[in-house]
């Protein structure tokens, strides 16, 4: 059943998309059966596949910081009250300034490539993981604190013994709209730092005016998030269904 109706909602968007094309015209979209085709075409050029490694090579590196640093500052506020009270406004102001607008120093800090494509998907990830963990420490019963604490626990066995197993069904939430945002520094790295990637590849179609390229592109990556979400959200709903039953 549940496969039907993700096969009803491809078919939709795919009908959505026919409809777009025939409304907008060839010089804006490329039609769904175009793009396919061409997106396939891509994926069996051996030149394609170097920009797709680094882009991945970026994008896990990046991830892996945002995930080690968000949850580390998460942690690192939550367990003290009034850091938490502090922090917390202070990582929601610095959630919501516009990213491109530290472009300029994450270039001029780290030059232009790979370092560059790292630090600009790694800050739009730290934040939101942060925030999701901080508030996942914040949120727990403090009979857990108490008791470590009473058992002379160090504030790191704390984090790691007691308050990480009982937080990761929230901090998961945090590091799926972290991978997300990590995936769009990313590409918004490789766009304008960077002499290979994906986004190497976009900006050069968005030049060239390639609507091909760029809706072949944008179909892949759709499709790669899409998947990744998929399954974080699987895993997601597995690790609350098992805290769930634990309790």
């Amino acid at each position: 059943m549940k496969a039907l109706r993700v096969l009803i909602l491809i078919a939709f968007l795919l009908l959505l998309w026919q409809l777009l094309f025939w409304f907008a015209g060839s010089n804006a979209l490329t039609s769904p059966l175009d793009t396919i085709a061409f997106a396939l075409q891509l994926l069996s050029s051996p030149t394609f596949y170097p920009h797709l490694i680094e882009t991945a090579q970026a994008f896990a590196v990046a991830l892996g910081i945002a995930i080690s640093c968000g949850i580390l500052i998460g942690f690192t506020l939550g367990l003290y009250r009034f850091a938490a009270d502090v922090g917390e406004p202070v990582l929601v102001a610095l959630y919501s300034i516009p990213k491109l607008t530290l472009y300029p120093i994450v270039l001029l800090a780290f030059g232009i490539g790979m370092p560059a494509k790292i630090a600009f998907g790694a800050i739009h990830g730290i934040m939101p993981i942060a925030i999701f963990a901080l508030g996942a420490v914040r949120n727990l019963n403090p009979v857990y604190v108490k008791a470590a604490r009473v058992m002379r626990m160090t504030p790191a066995r704390i984090a790691a013994r007691v308050l990480l197993p009982a937080a990761i069904p929230e901090i998961f939430t945090g590091i799926r709209i972290g991978f997300s945002l990590t995936l769009i520094g990313t590409l918004l790295g490789e766009m304008f730092a960077s002499q290979r990637g994906i986004g190497h590849l976009l900006i050069q179609a968005i030049g060239l005016h390639n609507v091909r390229m760029i809706m072949a592109l944008t179909l892949l990556l759709v499709i790669i998030a899409v998947a990744a979400s998929a399954l974080l959200l699987a895993a997601d709903r597995r690790l609350r269904r098992h805290m769930l039953g634990t309790t």
